[in-house]
């Protein structure tokens, strides 16, 4: 099983991204510029290797043992996976051109901004509900 120290390490990481890249998206002469690109394509990078992670080493545990709430929190937990990964592959349908890694911005920036600072919201909710709910459960259950 991965360990908290790497989980932590990296929510710290897509926290620190998400902080960066809400500022430099402000900006609009920058926010499809190559440089803010790759950072953006980084964040959401780091987020699907996140939740990948999470997903085959916690769930598992909590699946497998025979405590209601193991279980509830572990089905909670993969709904709210499936909303987040319906949001990012949706934000990416709409916004991304993956193929030149870049933004498609266009006249919609208003929206754009919007949409991101939800979805950016969206996946810090979800890393902070992890540490308060997700990884006590884990460490309740492994250690006991």
């Amino acid at each position: 099983m991965i360990s908290y120290q790497e989980l932590n390490a990296q929510t710290d990481k897509i926290t620190e991204l998400s902080n960066v890249l809400s500022v430099l998206l402000k900006d609009r002469t920058i926010c499809d510029s190559e440089t803010c690109c790759k950072i953006f394509y980084n964040y959401m990078d780091h987020v699907n290797e996140h939740m990948q992670l999470v997903e085959s080493n916690m769930y598992p545990t909590l699946l497998n043992n025979s405590l209601p709430d193991a279980k509830k929190t572990a089905s909670n937990f993969m709904g709210s996976s499936q909303g987040i990964k319906q949001i990012m592959t949706s934000y990416i349908k709409k916004w991304c051109d993956k193929k030149h890694q870049g933004l498609s911005i266009g006249a919609k920036y208003d929206e754009f901004i919007k949409d991101t600072d939800e979805m950016f919201e969206t996946i810090l909710n979800r890393i902070q509900d992890e540490t308060e709910n997700l990884y006590p459960m884990v460490r309740k259950i492994s250690n006991g």
